[in-house]
């Protein structure tokens, strides 16, 4: 029988679908996952909640997440000092579909969204899936944006939609707020929008401020959280944007009827409301981000300054090898970001112990290479 050629859009002929290795090894850190389960008694919680949300199954779930989106604000109001009403709050499977439904809003044929590389791999995709343009603008050496070529770049381009990452993935780059601030003040003048991903927020470093401080001044700005990260919520699939209750209006427009279920809607708030236990492991996470990096440094590599809960480092004349010889001894990192470099997730203290020994094995059969 002849395979089935279905008929595929044409420039999606030839894609692969976006993933990381899924291996069985004993220590993984290529996904950025936070390597703390959930406590027994945050279990008891998300067990409570569901059987709670169970008995209503039968009815469609509260399409705007009404209870969730006042709990995230509470949330936001208790940990990072602001103050915001659930209007401007809005929840979805994994800040991957809050940007998705953000580039069906305002993106489109003709339309063009501005990155800086290196950064998130998704982006062209979420870009390629609404038909939206993708153009970027090269970071300097050590990551950082140069604001003065960034704002130009909005000014001549002129985004509909402008991708600002801090911490970025992958480098773990902060972006200081006066250059937000800067960049989202010359989006305005063409009436564009700006998006800060902030994925990694609860990871940076004291000292490192949120957009969110810069919202109630620049409507045309968004930031955009997960739950995967700081509340070890990857399985649960919960992201959520703050914004203009405008932008929040026009995201509901787009997003498909009932797109969080009660269970997801249910075990969201059950962490929610422990917040503080959980908030707790991100603090040892920070530290043992801070010593895998003065680790890789006196072992004399390569690394950039990171505030989420991952490294780069390098740099290597062929970071497969590397990469292949961590795994050989049940390691798995990832090759991400700029040909030289790889990325190790933060895990926990006895995984990041077997992390080193690996590396210090592989590379002393590998040569590292300044680039």
């Amino acid at each position: 029988m002849t395979a089935y050629d279905p008929p595929l859009r044409d420039e999606l002929r030839g894609e692969v679908p976006y993933g990381a290795p899924q291996l069985d090894v004993p220590v993984r850190l290529n996904v950025n996952e936070n390597p703390y389960p959930p406590s027994a008694g945050l279990v008891a919680d998300i067990t409570a909640a569901v059987a709670d949300a169970a008995g209503r199954l039968n009815r469609y779930p509260d399409r705007e997440a009404t209870g969730l989106r006042a709990d995230l604000a509470k949330y936001l109001k208790s940990f990072e000092g602001v103050d915001v009403e659930p209007a401007r709050v809005w929840a979805a499977n994994g800040s991957n579909e809050v940007m998705h439904q953000l580039l069906l809003a305002f993106g489109g044929p003709g339309r063009t969204v501005l990155g800086f590389a290196p950064t998130y791999s998704m982006y062209p995709q979420y870009c390629r899936d609404t038909f939206t343009g993708y153009l970027t603008v090269d970071r300097r050496p050590d990551f950082s944006l140069d604001v003065e070529l960034a704002t130009q770049a909005v000014r001549d381009y002129r985004p509909v939609v402008t991708l600002l990452t801090s911490p970025n993935n992958p480098t773990g780059t902060a972006l200081p707020l006066s250059e937000a601030e800067t960049i989202t003040v010359a989006a305005a003048e063409h009436g564009g929008v700006v998006v800060v991903d902030e994925a990694y927020a609860e990871f940076r470093r004291p000292g490192t401020t949120s957009a969110l401080q810069l919202l109630d001044a620049h409507p045309n700005l968004v930031v955009t959280r997960t739950m995967s990260k700081a509340f070890a919520y990857a399985g649960a699939r919960v992201g959520y944007l703050v914004a203009d209750a405008a932008v929040v209006d026009a995201v509901r427009i787009v997003r498909l009827p009932y797109h969080l279920s009660a269970v997801t809607q249910a075990v969201a708030s059950a962490a929610l409301a422990r917040a503080g236990e959980l908030l707790a492991a991100v603090a040892t996470l920070r530290d043992e981000r801070d010593a895998t990096v003065t680790w890789l440094r006196e072992a004399g590599f390569e690394v950039a300054e990171s505030d989420a809960n991952f490294v780069l480092f390098g740099r290597f004349a062929d970071r497969h090898a590397i990469w292949q010889g961590l795994l050989d001894r049940g390691v798995l990192i990832r090759e991400s970001g700029p040909q030289p470099w790889l990325r190790v997730s933060v895990g926990t203290t006895a995984e990041m112990a077997t992390f080193r020994s690996a590396l210090l094995e592989v590379t002393k059969r590998r040569v590292e290479v300044d680039a």
